[in-house]
């Protein structure tokens, strides 16, 4: 019985995936290959002889393997894989950072849509627009933050205030930015009873009283407020 199975298993067709993984394919393999954009980067990538133009043609339909295959395929056309890869922000960030062929000034215009990587872009491509990807970061508080603390030639004043609309981000700004306001970080951080607390234990300059009014809305922080800050009005526990 485990004889014939074991001669079955050695006999029965094998999927794509499975020849992949254990590097059985051919160029027989080609059309099959050809169904599938991430397929389609594997098969030129690793088959010698592969049709590098007609794999090419199905794996840029996906901008994941659009710029994998920019990276990794010799032969690929760096013009057609960017224009596929750049439909993505994400793709068009890698597209930009790793590969030495690609347009710039296009590739950012792709990944400012998202902030997350207007702010990488502007961190880590080498001629980025800082201005312009500013612009996409501060549409989220959090990339924001990261703008103005990481990247060089940030505006601190736009970023901040952009990053201030979340009590944890001011706090994060005023004790992390060089150049923040404190006092416009303290107007967002005192929002929230936690960030009020912690604003006025860790941050040179915080005013006490207008900290202790944000913490004292909520009992436990009014607590810790009164027990751990020098200043703090001890009678003062409640709104």
């Amino acid at each position: 019985m485990l004889e014939a199975l074991i001669r079955d298993a050695k006999t029965a067709p094998k999927s794509f995936g499975c020849k992949l993984k254990n590097n059985l394919l051919t160029l027989e393999d080609q059309e099959e290959a050809l169904t599938n954009p991430e397929w389609a980067y594997y098969f030129a990538n690793y088959i010698p002889g592969a049709d590098i133009e007609v794999c090419q043609e199905v794996a840029v339909k996906e901008p994941e393997w659009a710029y994998l295959f920019a990276k990794y395929v010799p032969g690929a056309d760096i013009e057609v894989c960017q224009e596929q890869a750049v439909k993505d922000p994400k793709w068009a960030y890698y597209f930009a950072n790793y590969i030495p062929e690609a347009d710039i000034e296009v590739c950012q215009e792709a990944a400012v849509n998202e902030s997350e990587w207007a702010y990488e872009f502007a961190r880590d491509v080498k001629g980025a627009d800082i201005e312009v990807c500013q612009g996409g970061a501060i549409k989220d508080p959090e990339s924001a933050y990261y703008f103005a603390r990481y990247v060089k030639g940030s505006n601190i004043e736009v970023c901040q205030e952009a990053a201030v609309n979340e009590p944890y981000l001011a706090y994060y700004f005023a004790r992390y930015v060089k150049g923040a306001d404190i006092e416009v970080c303290q107007g967002g951080a005192i929002k929230d009873p936690e960030w009020a607390y912690c604003f006025a234990k860790d941050i040179p300059g915080a005013n006490i009283v207008a900290c202790q009014e944000g913490a004292i809305k909520d009992s436990i922080w009014a607590y810790h407020f009164a027990r751990d800050i020098t200043g703090a009005d001890v009678e003062r526990t409640t709104c």
